[in-house]
């Protein structure tokens, strides 16, 4: 079912990793422009199957756990990054990527929250049966 209310926080995610593609910045040190790019998408299109597979609630917790753990990878690969970014650029320009995996990682603790719930409630009415 889509209409639920985990999609909205894991459509929420594919936002985020979209946005991320799209922050604008064109500094490339060692080649991780690509690595982010490759990262976001594979994010983005990962969030998407999870939506997708509303049907299998453990796979959906299973693939919004690798979304979490690949975002918290992504978090510790821009900051490697922002660290060793030349220095001409402001602090708050140089940040602005850290926060979409953050967002990402919230909406996706969330959505996990709320599929829990349902596979709780599914449980609950099967033993009526």
């Amino acid at each position: 079912m889509l209409q639920r209310i985990q999609t909205i926080w894991m459509f929420l995610a594919v936002l985020a990793a979209v946005f991320l593609y799209f922050t604008g910045q064109d500094v490339d040190i060692m080649g991780t422009t690509l690595v982010i790019t490759i990262v976001s998408v594979a994010l983005a299109l990962l969030s998407l199957f999870s939506i997708f597979n509303y049907r299998n609630r453990k796979r959906q917790i299973l693939l919004n756990n690798v979304s979490i753990f690949i975002n918290a990878l992504l978090i510790g690969l821009l900051v490697y990054w922002l660290l060793n970014l030349p220095g001409g650029i402001q602090f708050p320009e140089k940040g602005i990527e850290l926060a979409f995996p953050l967002i990402a990682i919230v909406a996706l603790l969330i959505a996990n929250v709320y599929i829990k719930k349902d596979e709780k409630l599914v449980k609950s009415v099967d033993r009526f049966r």
